[in-house]
C-alpha cells in the first residue's frame, strides 16, 4: 500500500498511507538485530527438546488448562449415565458385521474364544484408564494422561491416533447403517450407494446414506451433552433389546452340529481374529473424556468404564454363540450377518 499526500502541515494531523512498522510484524525480541536472531537460532535444538520432553503437571491439567475456557462445563452425569453411554459407544458395526466375516474366513465358531480375549485385552485398557481418570478428571482424557505421564511429543502423536481411531471406527458404523437398510429392503448395499468409476474399487461407492447418518448424530451432540445422552440411552436400550432377542429368538433354531468343527482355522485364526475384532471394543475410552460433566468422577468414571465394558464383552460372546449355532460358518453372509440367518 503506498503513501498518500500529507492531510496536513505540522498540526498534528496524522499523515495518510501505512504506519505499519516492524515491530508490528515481528514482535519478539530474537528480531531485534540479527545477533539476537543467530542467538536464538542456536539454542533451537535445546529448546525443540525441551518442549518434546516437557511433561504437563497434574495442577496445570486440572486448573490452569480447565480455565483457559473461561466456562466450567455442567456435572450432570452420573455412573448410569455413563454406562449406557460407553455401551452405545462400544456396540456398534463390530459385532453386527465383522463377527460375519471373521466367522465365516478367519476362525469359524471359535470367533467366540476371539471374543473373549479381545476383551480381556479391553478390560485391561479400561482398568489403565480407569486410574488415570480418578487421578486426573478432565475431558482431555488419554491425551491429557499421556501429557502428564509421558510429556507432549507423545501425547501430540496418541492425539492424531485417537481422531484416525474415531474417523475409521464412525466411518465403518455408518457404512454398516447401509448394509443392514439394504438388506431390510431386500436390496444389495452398492444399490444405495454411488459408484464412481473413475476412483479405485476399494474407494469408489460412495455412500450418501453413511453421511446422513453422521451428519445427523453430530448435530444432536453439538446441540447439547445431556440430550446427547438421553439420545444414546435410548438407541442403547433398541440395541440391548436387538440383541436379546437375537439371543432368545436364535437358540430356538440352534444346532450344536454347526459347531463341528470348532476350530477349522486353528489357534492362529483364534488370534488374528482377535486382533480384528479388538476393532469392535472401540469407543470406550469415550467416557473418560466425560469426566468434567460428572457429578462424582473417583466414583462414576469407574463404574461406568468396567460396567459398560462388562455388558458388552458378555452381549458380544452370546452374539457369536448365537450366530454359529443358527447355521454353519460358511454359509454365514459377510454383510449382514444376523438379518441373513434370520432368513434362512
Amino acid at each position: 500500500m503506498g503513501v498518500g499526500g500529507e492531510a496536513g502541515g505540522e498540526d498534528g494531523i496524522r499523515r495518510r498511507g501505512c504506519s505499519c512498522t516492524k515491530d508490528d510484524f515481528l514482535p519478539e525480541e530474537s528480531f531485534k538485530s540479527m545477533s539476537n536472531y543467530v542467538k536464538a537460532l542456536s539454542e533451537t535444538p535445546h529448546r525443540f527438546m525441551d518442549r518434546l520432553l516437557t511433561r504437563s503437571l497434574d495442577s496445570a491439567e486440572l486448573h490452569e488448562i480447565k480455565a483457559r475456557s473461561n466456562h466450567e462445563m455442567k456435572r450432570n452425569l452420573t455412573w448410569w449415565d455413563l454406562i449406557w453411554f460407553g455401551i452405545g459407544a462400544v456396540i456398534g458395526a463390530g459385532i453386527f458385521v465383522l463377527t460375519g466375516l471373521q466367522a465365516k474366513e478367519v476362525s469359524g465358531p471359535a470367533v467366540l474364544l476371539s471374543y473373549v480375549i479381545s476383551g480381556i485385552s479391553a478390560m485391561l485398557a479400561v482398568f489403565c484408564y480407569t486410574e488415570f481418570a480418578v487421578e486426573i478428571p478432565v475431558a482431555g482424557g488419554s491425551f491429557a494422561y499421556l501429557r502428564v505421564e509421558l510429556g507432549n511429543f507423545v501425547a501430540f502423536i496418541a492425539a492424531g491416533n485417537i481422531l484416525l481411531e474415531y474417523v475409521i471406527g464412525g466411518a465403518a458404523v455408518a457404512r454398516a447403517w447401509t448394509s443392514y437398510f439394504a438388506t431390510l429392503c431386500n436390496h444389495h448395499a452398492n444399490d444405495f450407494r454411488i459408484n464412481v468409476s473413475s476412483l479405485p474399487d476399494d474407494y469408489g461407492h460412495l455412500d450418501p446414506i453413511a453421511i446422513v447418518v453422521i451428519t445427523v448424530i453430530c448435530i444432536v451432540t453439538i446441540i447439547s451433552t445431556k440430550g446427547s445422552s438421553r439420545f444414546n440411552y435410548i438407541a442403547s436400550i433398541i440395541h440391548i433389546a436387538v440383541i436379546l432377542f437375537i439371543i432368545i429368538a436364535g437358540f430356538t433354531k440352534a444346532d450344536t452340529k454347526n459347531y463341528t468343527p470348532f476350530a477349522p482355522f486353528g489357534i492362529r485364526g483364534i488370534f488374528k481374529s482377535s486382533a480384528v475384532l479388538f476393532f469392535a471394543y472401540l469407543g470406550f475410552d469415550a467416557v473418560a473424556t466425560m469426566a468434567e460433566e460428572t457429578k462424582n468422577p473417583a466414583r462414576d468414571i469407574p463404574i461406568g468404564l468396567v460396567g459398560s465394558m462388562t455388558i458388552t464383552t458378555a452381549a458380544y460372546c452370546l452374539l457369536a454363540i448365537t450366530l454359529c449355532l443358527i447355521q454353519p460358518y460358511p454359509q454365514i453372509d459377510k454383510d449382514a450377518p444376523f438379518s441373513v440367518a434370520f432368513n434362512l
